[in-house]
């Protein structure tokens, strides 16, 4: 099997076929696509997610709160705890546990989150840290959103840029390989990107206007993201590949690196579904935010999805978003 997260096929016929429905407070269940689980009491409902950092060995702290810290902004909730686990192999000074939970805490309490528990401990089953974080958060049933619930003739948008978290990740693990490729502005201003992994406030404005779907970009990059929403929604969409944003140098360092940005871990971009009518309101309130965003296409009722290429008035010459597989990372950082 590959490195990285399963494929979808694969997850669907291994992990997801043997998870049985037995309860009737479980409002989001596992599916291809779903960043969230959710279950009521009440008129609340409790949103849970998890994740591990295993594709980077900097700021692997910071890193494990915003991912799951995004996954609950997708559902329109607000997270409130969280839990890590640190698994570190034999040899770990006491040190880098320090820095990471300190790195970790930091990040937590600036988004007003704390750290409610966890588990520490050194393992023979790890050749480097890994750090694994659930997020509980919370909001009222009814402004639940799901990934799931894209419908036909919406609006795609993304916000931000794609693969600004590779960019980071690359930038820091592989600094030196990029020293010919990037001046040392540029390094700086790849490095510092992982200041713009979080999209709590997106999520925070989807809720507030009423998008009907959300869905972080994190492994598959934007493409494997804007695919999972429409699968889990039953829907397809047409793509225009020359509305999505790249900070030129990611494009750098993907052409160093023979990879493609479209593909590449992307905390920090949220797809969000929106229909007609709400479109101009969620552009003013991303603007507001000073949030970056494109809109790059929409929800369609044919389940292929289309990436149109070249000129965005001419949808004659299109590839097809494929379910996604091992993120481009990977074939950077082995």
């Amino acid at each position: 099997m590959e490195v990285g997260k399963l494929k979808n096929e694969t997850l669907k016929d291994l992990v997801i076929s043997e998870i049985h429905m037995i309860r009737d407070d479980i409002l989001i269940r596992p599916s291809i696509g779903e960043d969230c689980s959710a279950i009521s009491f009440g008129d609340m409902a409790c949103v849970l997610t998890t994740d591990p950092i295993t594709g980077s060995s900097s700021h692997i702290g910071k890193l494990a709160v915003h991912v799951c810290l995004n996954d609950v902004a997708t559902s329109g909730a607000e997270t409130v705890g969280l839990m890590l686990t640190l698994l570190c192999p034999v040899g770990t000074e006491e040190d880098e546990i320090r820095n990471i939970l300190k790195e970790a805490n930091e990040a937590a309490n600036i988004m007003g989150v704390e750290i409610v528990g966890g588990h520490t401990e050194i393992t023979a089953a790890v050749n480097r840290t890994v750090v694994s974080a659930t997020a509980i958060g919370k909001t009222s049933v009814e402004k639940l959103i799901k990934t799931s619930g894209a419908k036909v003739g919406d609006y795609i948008y993304l916000t931000k840029q794609a693969g600004t978290e590779g960019t980071a990740i690359i930038a820091s693990d592989k600094a030196s390989d990029l020293a010919q490729v990037l001046n040392k502005q540029e390094l700086i201003t790849a490095q510092e990107m992982m200041k713009k992994i979080s999209v709590v406030a997106e999520g925070r404005i989807g809720a507030q206007v009423g998008v009907h779907a959300m869905h972080d970009a994190t492994e598959g990059g934007v493409l494997g993201a804007i695919y999972e929403m429409c699968e889990a929604s039953g829907k397809g969409c047409k793509i225009h590949v020359d509305k999505i944003n790249v900070n030129p140098i990611t494009e750098k360092i993907c052409e160093h690196f023979h990879i493609n940005p479209l593909k590449l871990i992307s905390s920090g971009t949220m797809v969000m579904s929106v229909d007609k009518e709400n479109a101009s309101a969620l552009e003013r309130a991303l603007l507001d935010a000073d949030i970056d965003y494109s809109r790059v296409g929409v929800v369609t009722d044919n389940i292929s999805k289309k990436l149109i290429m070249g000129d965005s008035s001419v949808e004659e010459i299109y590839d097809e978003i494929e379910s996604p597989e091992a993120d481009e990372l990977y074939k950077v950082i082995k």
